[in-house]
C-alpha cells in the first residue's frame, strides 16, 4: 500500500482542518475507496486482460475486443477519480496553512462545489462506460476479428458486485458533499449557527 502512503498523509493533514461533514467524506475516501480498492480491488483486477478469453485465435483480435469491452479499467477509472477527487482538497490544504482563516470558508465552499461536480460526472461517465453489471460474455465484431466472436470476462459476478458498490460509494459521498456544502451556505448566512 506505499503508493498511498502520500495520499493517506494527505488525507489526515485535511482531517485536521475539516468540519464534521468532511471527516464523513475522508472517511468514505479513505476506508470504502483507497482502502477497499487498494486490497480487494487491486488482486481482483490485476489479470483482467490476460483472463478476457475470445473463441478465436486471429491475432490482434482480443485485443481489440478488450478495448471496446472496456475503453479504461474500472480499476485505472477509480485510481483517477481519487486523484481528481483529492487534488481540490489538497489544493485548499496547502493554501489553508499560509492563510488568515477569514477567506477559508468561501474556499472550502468552492472545494465543495468542485468536489460534487466531479462526483456526479464520475458516477455518470461510471455508468456510461460500464452501467451496473459485468457482462460475463462479450460479442465482439471490431476488425481484425473474423466476423462476431465471443469474449468472456473473468469473475464477471465478482466484478458487478464491486461495480456496484463503489457506485454506492460514489452516491453516498456525493450526497454527503450536497449536505456539507448546504451547511456551510447556511452558516455563511447566519454565523450564529452552531453545526
Amino acid at each position: 500500500m506505499g503508493e498511498w502512503d502520500f495520499i493517506s498523509g494527505f488525507f489526515d493533514a485535511l482531517q485536521t482542518r475539516s468540519p464534521m461533514l468532511g471527516r464523513f467524506w475522508l472517511f468514505l475516501v479513505l476506508v470504502f475507496r483507497i482502502v477497499i480498492l487498494e486490497t480487494v480491488a487491486s488482486d481482483m483486477f490485476e489479470d483482467e486482460q490476460e483472463e478476457f478469453t475470445c473463441n478465436t485465435l486471429q491475432p490482434g483480435c482480443k485485443q481489440v475486443c478488450y478495448d471496446e469491452a472496456f475503453p479504461i479499467s474500472q480499476y485505472r477509472f477509480w485510481v483517477f477519480h481519487i486523484v481528481l477527487i483529492a487534488t481540490p482538497s489538497l489544493l485548499y490544504l496547502i493554501y489553508a496553512t499560509h492563510q488568515e482563516e477569514k477567506t477559508l470558508r468561501a474556499l472550502y465552499i468552492i472545494t465543495l462545489i468542485f468536489r460534487i461536480v466531479a462526483e456526479i460526472g464520475f458516477l455518470f461517465v461510471q455508468w456510461h462506460l460500464y452501467g451496473f453489471k459485468v457482462e460475463a460474455q462479450f460479442p465482439c465484431s471490431r476488425s481484425p476479428c473474423p466476423l462476431t466472436v465471443e469474449c468472456y470476462t473473468s469473475r464477471p459476478a465478482e466484478k458487478t458486485i464491486f461495480l456496484l458498490f463503489y457506485f454506492a460509494v460514489g452516491v453516498i459521498s456525493a450526497f454527503s458533499s450536497i449536505v456539507e456544502t448546504e451547511s456551510h451556505m447556511l452558516l455563511s448566512q447566519h454565523p450564529l449557527i452552531l453545526l
